[in-house]
């Protein structure tokens, strides 16, 4: 149990191994607090390989806070295209703006403080507290979770508040405790080293690298052949199963996306138009005509699978080819309108707009993966392609 065990013995060994061990990142490169705050909002619930391309993108167009605040949101939205989870990044910008408004455009220090901005806990408090600015307070994420439990032998459910807390009790004690010059804790060091060992070595999913870590003669769960039973994790609530129908609709040259609303998931975000339930070709053509369009061809698409954390979307999709609107019998050329240099056409609940622009300046929800290729259908392109994606 945590309790029983001597935890400055972790300290030594842990520090050292990371010094030699620590992958190559681009946001350790530097760690000014600017970017361990956007790299740890990143990697949540994201792999890291998948972060590196949007963190040196985001912070080429965005260098600073005050760059972040003033942002506006449709290109804020299209650098995090494909990330996921777009609260994360709009809870950026909010917490952008009361660094501008509260702390004169510097990020905070103490973590207190930094818990006090949208979108930040008490692990990303930590992490940029530490790693940023070398304060003895602890960053205890999932990773952390893991190889404490492992070592100490500690079977305490982690999926409760009352574990998370006493980790983070015990990593505090171990950085402000111990005494021993031998084993100084570098707060920035050994909070990332605690991760970088859950992350390569102490592994979540499949057998842990135990011959690699340090801690492997420390280690009661190895010596108590009880690895593959810790952490304990209560198992999470099944996922609610949503049949959708998705439709990448071509009207001549212009694709049709459709705003979702401002609460809720995908919030604000535009999307291929989509319908509940999965619809029979003769459903479909039916749905399009009380839409007031006529369709000329419709094609079936991939089947397509999406997971959210407590939804699963099963897709089936089409690409529907349609004609000049009609009310009452009679063709309607709606007018194009310039929208921000860009040509855009307002029906009801749907705009369209070319691909290429689509692409550009619009971001598509990660949960439309499977169905992004086809976009390619308005410049006379078809590609055929298939895959399930996680958000």
């Amino acid at each position: 149990m945590l309790e029983d065990f001597e935890l400055s013995r972790l300290v030594m060994p842990l520090q050292s191994w990371f010094k030699n061990h620590a992958r190559v990142l681009p946001w350790r490169e530097n760690p000014r607090a600017y970017y361990v705050w956007i790299s740890e909002i990143m990697l949540q619930q994201t792999r890291v390989e998948a972060v590196k391309p949007y963190f040196e993108q985001f912070i080429r167009e965005l260098p600073d806070v005050k760059a972040l605040a003033e942002c506006p949101e449709d290109k804020l939205l299209k650098l995090w295209e494909g990330l996921g989870y777009y609260n994360r990044v709009r809870n950026l910008k909010i917490a952008a703006n009361q660094i501008m408004n509260e702390y004169d455009g510097a990020i905070p220090s103490e973590y207190e403080e930094l818990l006090k901005l949208k979108g930040i806990g008490h692990y990303t408090a930590g992490a940029i507290s530490s790693i940023a600015f070398g304060k003895k307070v602890p960053a205890v994420d999932g990773n952390v979770l893991r190889v404490l439990c492992r070592v100490t032998a500690d079977g305490s459910d982690i999926m409760k508040q009352s574990t998370k807390k006493r980790m983070e009790d015990a990593v505090f004690r171990i950085m402000n405790d111990v005494q021993d010059l031998e084993s100084e804790v570098n707060p920035s060091v050994f909070n990332q080293a605690l991760m970088e060992l859950g992350a390569t070595v102490c592994v979540p999913n499949g057998a842990p690298h135990c011959e690699c870590c340090p801690w492997h003669e420390l280690c009661e769960a190895r010596k108590q052949g009880r690895i593959g039973e810790l952490p304990v994790k209560t198992k999470a609530k099944a996922r609610r199963i949503e049949e959708k129908t998705v439709l990448v609709i071509k009207d001549g040259e212009q694709l049709a996306l459709h705003k979702r609303p401002k609460k809720g998931l995908l919030a604000g975000l535009y999307e291929l138009p989509n319908v509940e339930g999965h619809l029979s070709e003769e459903a479909l053509l039916d749905y399009i005509k009380r839409k007031g369009y006529e369709p000329i061809r419709i094609k079936p698409l991939c089947d397509a699978k999406h997971i959210f954390s407590h939804v699963e979307w099963h897709m089936k999709g089409y690409v529907v080819f349609i004609s000049s609107r009609e009310i009452n019998g009679r063709k309607l050329h709606l007018h194009q309108r310039a929208m921000e240099g860009k040509h855009i056409r307002q029906e009801e609940d749907w705009i369209f707009v070319s691909a290429e622009e689509t692409k550009k300046d619009y971001a598509i929800p990660s949960a439309f993966a499977a169905y992004a290729e086809y976009l390619n259908l308005v410049l006379g392109k078809e590609a055929i392609t298939s895959r399930d994606s996680n958000e």
